[in-house]
């Protein structure tokens, strides 16, 4: 299902999509010798927004959920990817721990986790949840609409190693992001494989930090490819040092948006767009769709900060945030059923899986639509993304614009790696 574009067919995006189905042969090389050095994320979910103009990510996350809103079709290419990442990380592997969320119960979220154990089993493991929140201290059962259910265990901590009760894994996966830290029981677990690994976790991860390494691989890419990487990148800054709550640090972050305008300004009289530039300012702790403000101009700033800088000042599990990243703002151009809508990309080890269109009915095409209210349309990726259609007219076949998102979903993952590498505490240093 392709959304309703907006833009005309001789728009710069198409001009992109073109590039990149005739440059099918170089890129998929260029992604072979990268995953020769860097070892990709465990499994991601990438927000992307089309402007028509521009194609970017904004957003990359190391603990995705929505596995439920991926479709049958597409169940097949993340067994094979989940197969293949396993076979490299343990091919003896036999039982897969799962730790999810603490507290999050929502129907939505578990339908997620059982579609998670259900990829696991057709590949090959026994999965069970290790719940670490203080409130399970019994297995409890729960029921879903769809006629599956999820077991939620309390996890069971030896000196060395990590499990529940009867159930000894080699691996276990995080599907919890840790925002308020990383607990004790999960630190020093040397004999068996942690994925993500801790430093993956929001208690030590930073979007700026991603993005940095995200303009890196754009440069590279678009050197690769001959276009100009603002086309796939969006230009960010980064303000330390805030007090929301006594309304402290304001002048660092009113600069940093006020300089950031003015980039995107020169870009949009340099390819001739009328658009209106706005930024994205967010928590640089990660958000979970929380504490994000559209800024269109820094006059704007002290109104905004009245009304919604209380919430900006505190993200998931009441975490203070005092450092933003002003992001260039990248509005969307796709419509799903009259609702302003952007793709998301999902990947497991370096294969993209599949996705979904977010759609949100009441939200613009500069807001975040990452929020209450929001709905969910697959995207018809198992038939598709790595299967480019040469020959036809950019912006006319949906196998083309998926594998376009699916190449700019595996920059952004490629990104997470050389990230995880810079911030990894027990990386070897070679003078």
């Amino acid at each position: 299902m392709v959304p309703h574009f907006i833009t005309a067919l001789t728009g710069p995006i198409n001009e992109l999509e073109q590039r990149i189905i005739d440059s099918t042969p170089a890129i998929e090389r260029w992604f072979r010798l990268e995953w020769m050095e860097h070892t990709p994320p465990f499994y991601a979910s990438i927000d992307l927004r089309n402007s028509g103009f521009k194609l970017a990510p904004v957003d990359t996350n190391l603990f995705p959920s929505g596995w439920n809103n991926l479709t049958e079709p597409m169940l097949p290419l993340a067994v094979q990817a989940t197969m293949a990442s396993i076979e490299k990380i343990c091919p003896e592997a036999r039982n897969l721990l799962i730790i999810p969320e603490n507290n999050n119960r929502s129907p939505s979220y578990l339908a997620s986790l059982a579609q998670l154990q259900r990829i696991f089993k057709m590949s090959g493991l026994n999965v069970r949840f290790g719940s670490i929140s203080p409130e399970v201290k019994k297995p409890v059962e729960i029921n879903l609409p769809t006629g599956q259910s999820v077991v939620l265990e309390p996890v069971v901590r030896t000196k060395r190693r990590l499990g529940v009760k009867h159930f000894d894994p080699c691996t276990i996966l995080l599907n919890n992001d840790l925002s308020a830290g990383v607990p004790g029981i999960l630190e020093e677990i040397y004999e068996q494989y942690l994925l993500p690994p801790l430093h993956a976790s929001w208690s030590v991860r930073r979007k700026s930090r991603h993005f940095q390494s995200y303009e890196e691989v754009a440069k590279r890419f678009g050197k690769m490819l001959g276009i100009d990487h603002w086309l796939i990148h969006p230009l960010f800054a980064k303000a330390e040092g805030l007090d929301f709550g006594q309304g402290s640090g304001m002048e660092n972050l009113t600069t940093q948006v006020d300089a950031l305008l003015a980039k995107i300004r020169r870009k949009y009289k340099e390819y001739g767009i009328k658009e209106k530039p706005f930024v994205m300012v967010k928590a640089d702790n990660g958000t979970y769709g929380q504490g994000i403000m559209t800024v269109r101009d820094a006059k704007e700033l002290p109104g905004l900060l009245a009304t919604a800088g209380e919430k900006l000042g505190f993200v998931r599990d009441g975490v203070s945030v005092h450092d933003v990243i002003v992001q260039e703002g990248v509005q969307t151009s796709e419509r799903m059923h009259d609702a302003v809508a952007e793709p998301v990309v999902y990947t497991m080890d370096r294969y993209v899986v599949g996705g979904f269109y977010r759609m949100h009915p009441e939200r613009g095409v500069d807001e975040n639509l990452n929020a209450p209210g929001s709905s969910y349309v697959p995207l018809a990726f198992a038939h598709s993304a790595q299967m480019p259609q040469p020959g036809l007219h950019p912006g006319a076949s949906a196998p083309n614009r998926f594998y376009m998102y699916g190449v700019i979903g595996r920059l952004a993952m490629l990104a997470a790696s050389y990230e995880l590498e810079a911030t990894d505490p027990d990386a070897e240093v070679y003078e």
